[in-house]
């Protein structure tokens, strides 16, 4: 057991960490080990794949996610700004690149391979412009002079344009929100939110006009014609399940469903586990939400405040587009439920969104109490002698 009085940097981190967010992170891990050996021999068998290939690999993946994320816990503010800054270069020059030598799948170039690794840049930007943007917004605050807003402007459109280009609607929904909830923390007037508000009201009706395949899943959300088999398969699931679910393994809907390992894993955790799971599973993602807002609320450092309010909300905001998909609130789009669903680049990704939480809400003493805490040391130490 570590003791308050070691001063070494594992006693340290484990003294200053939240550990509401460390078990909560890592149930998310466990529950989505747990749900791919659910949902995914199904879909391995299909594709003539051994029976827990996915499953094998989601445990491969959480390994480095989980060395990831304790890793990056351990960084202090300006370490995570760097390492955000760095990582948002890579991935934005990852992006362009993946419009030219991207895997294309459905029509859309989102991936890139390395050495037959497939990686998802966009999935790794999202920390890194949310930290960089929450940086630029401090330093506005801190210092009006500074254009931090103007550049925080000109990396969302930068950032846009490349998702747009893939093209990847979801994940530039997303990234507005995002941007746009830390934009209202930081203190925007009312214009910006009439003129924001307007433009994604006007963004949202350029995409139905000219992406057919976004006008066509919303058509499809409205309407109920057209190729639903995915969502109505989930639905189904979500209904046989009942409260208690039909038991590990009795699931027969994921045996249907061509991504029931990735983006319905939701409704095979209904199906074989009950609503009585998928609360849970609501209800860890909400605290986390919730525990970060909170966090950010009381938080004096503008950096800190905006930083952990966009990862939260990022978070957030993933896990309610997959669910809500699920249950057929929202139309159909190819978005991952964070840590649960089948994915390598999510996993790191997200790992890396976790670990800037748990460094940026660790407990950092007020410098007087260093101060009091050195020279009560000293007072005891001359003492001894």
């Amino acid at each position: 057991m570590l003791s308050r009085l070691d001063r070494s940097p594992v006693s340290n981190w484990w003294w200053t960490i939240d550990r509401w967010f460390l078990s909560a992170f890592v149930m998310l891990m466990v529950l989505g080990i747990v749900l791919s050996f659910a949902a995914s021999p199904a879909v391995a068998e299909r594709i003539g794949l051994d029976s827990f290939h996915f499953a094998t690999r989601q445990i491969i993946f959480m390994i480095p996610a989980s060395i990831v994320m304790i890793g990056v816990s351990f960084l202090d503010a300006r370490q995570i700004r760097r390492l955000a800054l760095g990582l948002l270069a890579i991935m934005i020059v990852l992006m362009v690149a993946v419009l030219y030598v991207g895997v294309e799948v459905k029509g859309a170039r989102r991936w890139i391979s390395f050495a037959g690794l497939s990686v998802q840049p966009s999935e790794f930007l999202k920390p890194a412009f949310v930290v960089i943007t929450a940086w630029l917004f401090a330093e506005h605050a801190r210092q009006p002079d500074i254009p931090g807003n103007l550049f925080a402007m000109i990396l969302l459109g930068l950032v846009v344009a490349l998702l747009v280009a893939q093209p990847d609607f979801g994940q530039t929904m997303l990234t507005l929100a995002t941007w746009g909830v830390m934009f209202f923390v930081a203190g925007m007037a009312w214009f910006w939110i009439i003129a924001l508000g307007a433009a994604g009201i006007t963004g949202v009706f350029a995409a139905y006009t000219l992406l057919p395949h976004v006008a066509g899943r919303i058509d499809r959300f409205l309407t109920g014609e057209g190729d639903t088999y995915q969502v109505d398969m989930a639905m189904q699931a979500l209904l046989n399940g009942g409260w208690l679910g039909k038991g590990p393994g009795e699931g027969t809907v994921k045996r249907v469903i061509p991504d029931s390992h990735a983006d319905f894993v939701f409704s095979v955790a209904g199906e074989e586990f009950g609503m009585v799971l998928c609360f849970f599973i609501m209800c860890i993602f909400a605290f986390i939400v919730l525990r970060g807002l909170n966090t950010a609320l009381k938080e004096h450092d503008d950096f800190t405040r905006y930083a952990v309010t966009g990862l939260v909300t990022v978070l957030g905001l993933q896990s309610f587009i997959n669910m809500g998909v699920n249950v057929q609130l929202l139309p159909a789009k190819g978005m991952t439920l964070p840590f649960i669903s089948y994915g390598g680049s999510s996993a790191i990704a997200i790992a890396i969104s976790m670990g800037m939480i748990l460094a940026l809400t660790r407990k950092r003493p007020e410098k007087r109490s260093q101060i009091h805490y050195s020279m009560t040391r000293a007072r005891s130490m001359a003492a001894a002698e």
